[in-house]
């Protein structure tokens, strides 16, 4: 019994039926804003609010009965985004058929809403609308509730009304089931419940500053070549200095003599706060250490990073707020690899060359 109390890990090819948190999020892949609108008062991305749709509201209903159906499963959190859902579900006991199947499930009746969504008639779109634009929170939910309601009602009369295969050929909307992450260590929780509250005020942010968000291709630096976001005139900023802790301060530190490695560190600080900009993969925990310095005394760094940018990228946690300020410009000299898990040695010894030869070229210009 009190095994299944805890968190566990639900290894990749098994049932996944065990007890467990799980990090669900189901997309538009075309990124079409169906689910909600942004609400952005004032201008402030602290206030951000989503909107939703009927289709979004619907959503959230199908995504919130689901421990109606799976007793096992309790629905632990969630936000609804303009074009994607996060939830985080947690198993509580063994489940008969596993995760994958009960979220197969669900991905199934959201397909019936939003194919009913593509044909929405004009009374329920005019519900959608009210609700939408009815400043009043309590008139806008209720409209909300109302579009809702309808929405589920015509969907599913929809298929019965339609040949099949003019039923299957509507736009379906979430052409992809969702994705389940499990989730393996109990900090993971709070960190998830972090990411995803973050979400809406986030995109706010990359709305109201599109310029530091956006990738942009072909930075050239000596005779390569880089992708960046964030801030690019930092590379005029005149003085550059790389950040790279060597071994032998670490082993030194480690025999008892702790005093060169804490006298770099110091150094790297006291040059960014005379307006030198770091450079750095910031790879090792000593790096890290001097970026965590450089992020809250709110100075300038230029960060390589080991894997390129996909789409709709954005940086995580701190990086992201210091991106948003123009303090930090995230820069690859590889193309995105969405297999790519771990840092090997060679590529870490390949980015703490390029942080060297970045200062040099950019203070030679």
């Amino acid at each position: 019994m009190a095994e299944q109390k805890k968190w566990q890990w639900q290894e990749p090819g098994t049932a996944w039926k065990g007890v467990g948190l799980y990090h669900i999020t189901l997309t538009i892949p075309d990124r079409q804003p169906l689910l909600g609108t942004l609400d952005i008062p004032d201008g402030d991305p602290t206030k951000t609010a989503v909107r939703r749709t009927p289709l979004g509201n619907s959503l959230v209903d199908c995504l919130l009965d689901i421990p109606n159906h799976h007793p096992e499963v309790q629905v632990l959190h969630f936000c609804l985004m303009p074009d994607h859902l996060h939830a985080v579900l947690y198993v509580r006991r063994t489940m008969p058929t596993g995760i994958k199947g009960m979220v197969r499930g669900f991905w199934q009746g959201v397909k019936k809403l939003g194919r009913a969504s593509s044909v929405i008639p004009n009374d329920i779109r005019g519900n959608r609308q009210e609700g939408m634009e009815n400043r009043n929170r309590q008139e806008g939910t209720l409209g909300l509730q109302e579009a809702t309601r309808n929405l589920e009602a015509f969907a599913e009369g929809l298929k019965g009304q339609m040949s099949d295969e003019a039923y299957y050929n509507l736009p379906p909307v979430f052409t992809e089931m969702p994705f389940i992450r499990p989730m393996g260590r109990r900090t993971q929780l709070p960190n998830t419940i972090r990411y995803i509250d973050m979400n809406p005020q986030r995109l706010a942010t990359k709305r109201l500053m599109p310029g530091f968000f956006r990738v942009q291709q072909d930075i050239v630096i000596g005779e390569r070549r880089y992708d960046g976001v964030g801030n690019t005139t930092l590379l005029m900023a005149g003085q550059f200095m790389p950040v790279h802790v060597r071994s032998k301060m670490v082993k030194a530190a480690e025999n008892g003599d702790s005093e060169p490695l804490r006298s770099y560190k110091n150094g790297c600080v006291l040059a960014a706060r005379k307006g030198t900009v770091m450079v750095s993969p910031f790879i090792s925990t000593d790096e890290k250490q001097v970026m965590q310095v450089l992020l809250q005394e709110q100075l300038p760094f230029i960060v390589l990073a080991d894997n390129g940018f996909r789409d709709y990228y954005k940086p995580s946690d701190a990086l992201f707020d210091a991106c948003a300020a123009g303090r930090v410009l995230i820069l690859s000299p590889w193309p995105y690899s969405a297999e790519k898990r771990k840092i090997s040695r060679e590529e870490c010894v390949a980015l703490n060359g390029m942080a060297e030869e970045i200062c040099k070229q950019l203070e030679g210009f």
